[in-house]
This record gives structure tokens, sequence and C-alpha cells, in this order.
């Protein structure tokens, strides 16, 4: 993979990608304060396809190569593309992972956070923690003349030290005019290695992180993979722009 197949965004485009990024992070937001027991995943998909079109945004999931949801619910040994269900209700002590895009002028952004519901268990609090770490600690890799692989081997050697696992079949990317660009942005790997990073490269870099072995599998209905060992799993995401200074996070809340 060279960097001549990344596609550098202009000033414009790259605003664009913050106004999306905003409605993510604000809907994000809201959905993680109504992720408590008694509701179903159904409800936060519903919820979060009105509030992405009262901001004059479009979903990026619904429909992509398939998907039927506007939101990604994943909970506790699911870790990645839950699809939500009217019958799966949240319970007090489980963790949901909620995964989320929009789209503004045609330009794409993605984030995810995990949260707990209600009161949960020392393991999975620490879980959370490691995992948001791990997207900070990768984050503050971006930097021009910095490779992607130092991304990774921040990621990788952190969540390694907590003796926890990294999962390797889902990959951070870089993101755009496409929910899904070049490069791929793995969460493991050699520092030193990869494209370099440069000044209008656009990435969402996303640890999913497992409180046992990295090894997943995909149920029957197509999309939601959960772990091979049934150990709960935590996954947070930016969309994140290199800038000349270091990095800019288009999907901070703040």
């Amino acid at each position: 993979m060279t960097t001549a197949a990344i596609d550098l965004k202009s000033f414009q485009e790259i605003g664009w990608m913050r106004e999306a990024g905003r409605v993510v992070a604000e809907v994000l937001n809201l959905l993680a304060g109504m992720t408590k027991a008694g509701i179903s995943t159904e409800d936060l998909d519903r919820t979060a396809r009105s509030e992405i079109l009262k901001r004059k945004a479009k979903p990026a999931f619904l429909n992509y190569r398939g998907y039927p949801c506007t939101l990604c619910v994943s909970v506790n040994e699911e870790v990645v593309h839950g699809i939500p269900r009217s019958g799966k209700v949240l319970a007090k002590g489980d963790i949901v992972s909620l995964d989320l895009g929009a789209v503004v002028k045609g330009f794409y952004a993605d984030a995810a956070v995990t949260v707990g519901v209600d009161s949960i268990s020392e393991d999975s609090a620490r879980l959370i923690e490691v995992t948001r770490k791990a997207l900070f600690l990768g984050t503050a890799q971006v930097k021009p003349e910095n490779r992607v692989g130092d991304i990774s081997n921040a990621v990788q050697t952190w969540v390694e030290s907590q003796g926890m696992s990294v999962v390797r079949e889902f990959v951070g990317h870089g993101i755009g005019r496409n929910l899904h660009e070049e490069p791929p942005v793995h969460n493991y790997g050699r520092s030193g290695t990869g494209p370099r990073l440069q000044t209008g490269m656009v990435i969402a870099i996303e640890p999913m992180v497992s409180l046992g072995g990295p090894e997943v599998r995909v149920l029957e209905d197509g999309w939601t993979a959960v772990t091979q060992d049934g150990s709960r799993s935590a996954h947070f995401e930016h969309t994140i722009a290199v800038t000349k200074e270091g990095h800019e996070v288009l999907t901070s809340i703040a």
C-alpha cells in the first residue's frame, strides 16, 4: 500500500467532515445517556436515525453493503456490527458498544464508544478504560511524518501490557468520500512501518479489545462478530485528521 492511493482532503472537505463528526459525537453522546437497563437495542437505533436526520445529515451505515440499520450495537461478547433488535433488551451489568457514522455533503465521519449499563463488574470497567486509553495512545501518534505502524504499535503494546487481546480481524481505516478508504489502520504492528502520515489524511482509529483471546466468529446473521471464547469486548473509535500541527479529532464532543 503506497501513499499514492491515499486521498488527501482539502481544508473545505475536512470542514464538511468536521460537521459530520459533530453530528456523530452529539448523537453518540445522547445514545450513551439512553443506554440503561430495559431499553432495547432497536430503541437506540431508532433514536440514532431520527437524531441524525434532525441534524440534516444522512446515516452512514444504513444499507451500507446491505447493513439493515443506522447504528451498530454490540453487547458483552459481541465485538462489532451487532444488529439492533426489538428483542435484545439491555440488562444491568451489560457493556454496550455503540458504533455510528454520518454523512454531510458527501463526506463521512465514524466513531464508537463502549458504555456500561448501571453498575458493571471490575473486569468490565477495566476493559473499557484500557480500550479507551488505547484509542488515546494511538491518536497521540497522529502527526506528519509518523507512520501508520506507529499508531498500530502504540495500541498493541498498551493493550497487551494490560493482559488483554487486540482483535485482529477488524481494523481502522482511511475515511472521507467513502466510509472505508486507504490506508488500513491495524491495531497491531511495528513502529516505523506503513504509509507515512501527511497533512490532509483523515483516518478512523478503532481499537477493539477483548478480555480473553483475540479470535472472533461471525454469527448466522452475517454481521454480528463475537469473541470465540465468549469473553467480553470493548470498542472505541474517532475520526482524526492529520494537520500541520499534529492532528484534530473530528468526532470529539468537546
